[in-house]
Order: C-alpha cells, then structure tokens, then sequence
C-alpha cells in the first residue's frame, strides 16, 4: 500500500517589493530564513533524519547559483548530513518541490522532507555570456530579473519567445478577455488581500522578518509589501505594458518580488516519531503542456490531469488558488474550467496581482494559504494551480486532515 505524505508545517517571509524591504537580504540569506523558522517551531523534531530538501529557484544566475537549497540549509543551522537540492520549473518550481517530496515520501524512499522555494528579483543580475569567435569585440549584457535570455533562434523561429506580458495579451485576444474584466478581477484581489490582511488571514504561515539598518536598530518587516490600495478608475488609467492599446497592465498583473518559503513534509511514521500533527495530506501533483505562446493558459489542462489523476472533480474544491500571473490568463482558465469571474472560493484571500509573485516561492506559498484556508474554514479539498513560463501549468491536490 502506498504511502502517505502530510504536509505539516508551512512558513514563509512576507513578499517584498522589487527594490523594496527584501532587497538588502542576499537570496541565500533568504531561503535560510523559513528553514530556521521551522527548526524554531518544532525543537523536538530530529533535523538529523530530514532525507532531503527541496527548493525552487527560478533564477538562479547571482547569490542563488551553486544551489540554493543547500546553501540555504546549511546556514539555517541543519546538520551538514542533511542533502538539498534546487529544481527550476520557473513559476512552478515550489509547487513542483512539494510534488518532489510527497512523491519520495510516498514511495516508501524518505519519510521526513522539507520543500520550499526563494526568489530574489530584486538582486538579480546581468550576465554577459562569452564571445563567440575569437578577439570578439562584441559583448551583450542580459537581465536575468524575469523571462528570456541568450536566446535560441530555433526556438524563435518554431515557438517564439514572447515576453510574458506578451503572453497575457496573446491570452486575452486568443479567449477574448476584455480590459473592463481583468482590471475588475485585479481590483477584486486587491480588495479580498486588504481584508486578509485586516483580519489576520495570514498570520499562520508569515514569519518576521530582521532587516539591518546602516544607522539604529534593525527594522522588522511582518506584512506583505507588494499590496496598495487602489479603485476602478485608477486601474482604467494606466496604459497597456505591451503597447499603448494593450489590456495588460501594471494594475493587472502580478508584481516582481523577492520572498521565500518552506513546508516540512512527513510519513505517518515520520508523524510518531517526531511528534508531528498533520495539517493537510498530498493528494495528486500533476504538470501540463500548451503553446509557449499562451504560457498563461496551462493551469487549465493540469488542472484537468491532476482531478483524473486523484478521481476527484472540480466540485469537491471547497478553496482554489489560482496564481494570478496576469487576470487576463487567471480569467482564461476560470471561465474555460466553468468558473465564475468573481467565485468565492478561488483565492478568497486575494492572489498574486495583490501579495506579489516571487517566482520561486510562489506555488509554496498557495499551498500553504489553501492549507490554512481549509483549516479555518473546514473544507475538505483545496486546489493549487499555476501557469509556468515556456508552455506549461502544474496542479497540486491537498485534503485537511
């Protein structure tokens, strides 16, 4: 009989701004920060039997090369026998990470895990790659914030590389999205974020946050930065980020931030041994593939997998986190999975387009806000699902235990 893998425990910083609170704090330094809340809050778990950590990292070009993940373990304090490792599936890579470990646990190979993700954009450097012939004087500087570099002109040619706003835009004309509804479901995020925030929404999974200052004492950072207060007729005042006509933008897209997260996952032996009480249990992980072009639509057939995979239905989701990359693609897969623009249940607490977009600490950080939902709420069955860059979604099944 197989295994079961329970999520246990889930902490993350709260999402800076580009440029913004998290922006001194290397990327390593990062991820380290939820991995030593972890070990805080559970001093009589053994962390000599963690089988292995997981991050996503989808950057990985500046203070988050070498591999993160166990970088950021060792200077969290774990024992130096304790392995990590760090997977890229851009957007999706901590999603991905707990799909890695409750798989590992449910095979029968490990029984105590942790999973997580870090993103730094704000510290994110240029590159230059080498040149190409000898004496070359020609030199190209890249930014590796977000999207495409050192582009393959085979891979423009057969599937293009549109920038992700340009991904949105081809969403919206593609499923006929109309500016009026995206910045209606951005202004809704916004609002649904505020109240989470007033009533302490997300208390259970932010840990503080100890920034140095050059002069005084250090400043604590607790609340996500990324949220502001804003109106409809702000939101019909920006221009498009793709062109002037465009419907994609600043108000109705998810921001560039930098964040982290880690989820500590055990079997139930694990659960005895440790002293561990279950929070949810993994039910399904499952990825799919779309057109590169409409990167933002893949959640629509991962979700899709991940229901015929676990036998439930849609139904049965009493929460539905839905990244919210852009409302144009958000908008997309609700309508195409026969969901209401507005339902309640699909990020209840606000999404991407308020708290930030982290891109490796993303899909944790949905995880863990269904697993906190359900728990408050007593729902049975939450739903986790995103868009990855390059053509792909991936969906995460979990059940409250």
């Amino acid at each position: 009989m197989m295994n079961q893998a329970f999520i246990c425990d889930a902490v993350r910083t709260p999402f800076g701004r580009y440029g913004g609170a998290l922006s001194s704090i290397r990327c390593d330094d990062l991820a380290a920060l939820p991995l030593k809340a972890l070990m805080a809050r559970h001093p009589d778990v053994d962390w000599s039997r963690v089988d292995d950590v997981i991050y996503g990292c989808a950057n990985q070009a500046g203070e988050d090369n070498r591999n993160v993940a166990r970088m950021a373990l060792l200077l969290a304090g774990l024992p130096e026998s304790v392995p990590g490792s760090t997977i890229n599936r851009l957007c999706g890579s901590s999603l991905d990470a707990i799909g890695v470990a409750a798989r590992a646990i449910k095979s029968g190979e490990t029984n105590l895990m942790i999973a997580g993700g870090v993103e730094s954009m704000s510290r994110a450097p240029f590159v230059m790659g080498k040149a190409e012939n000898a004496f070359s004087r020609s030199m190209k500087m890249e930014d590796t914030t977000i999207g495409w570099r050192f582009i393959n002109p085979l891979m423009k040619a057969q599937h293009g590389v549109d920038s992700m706003p340009e991904t949105a835009e081809n969403v919206a004309m593609d499923f006929n999205i109309h500016r009026e509804d995206q910045d209606a479901f951005a202004l809704r995020s916004q609002l649904r974020t505020a109240r989470a925030q007033e009533t302490g929404m997300f208390v259970d999974e932010l840990i503080p946050v100890s920034i140095p200052q050059r002069k005084g004492e250090p400043l604590l950072f607790e609340r996500d930065e990324h949220p502001r207060s804003t109106s409809s007729e702000a939101l019909a005042k920006l221009k498009g980020v793709v062109n002037v006509n465009g419907t994609v933008t600043a108000g109705n897209a998810s921001g560039v931030n930098d964040g982290a997260c880690a989820l500590l996952l055990a079997s139930e032996q694990a659960l005895d041994i440790h002293g561990l009480r279950p929070l949810a249990r993994v039910v399904g992980v499952a990825t799919a593939g779309v057109a590169p072009r409409i990167m933002g639509f893949g959640p629509a057939p991962a979700v899709r997998k991940v229901l015929a995979q676990t036998g439930l239905t849609l139904g049965q989701m009493d929460v539905i986190e839905l990244n919210e990359a852009f409302a144009a693609q958000a908008l997309a897969v609700m309508r195409d999975l026969g969901l209401p623009d507005d339902a309640d249940h699909v990020n209840p607490n606000g999404g991407a387009i308020a708290l930030g977009h982290p891109l490796g600490a993303s899909g944790g950080r949905l995880a863990m806000t269904a697993a906190y939902q359900l728990k408050r709420t007593g729902g049975r069955y939450a739903l986790c699902t995103m868009c990855i860059g390059v053509g792909q979604g991936i969906a995460l099944v979990i059940e409250r235990v």
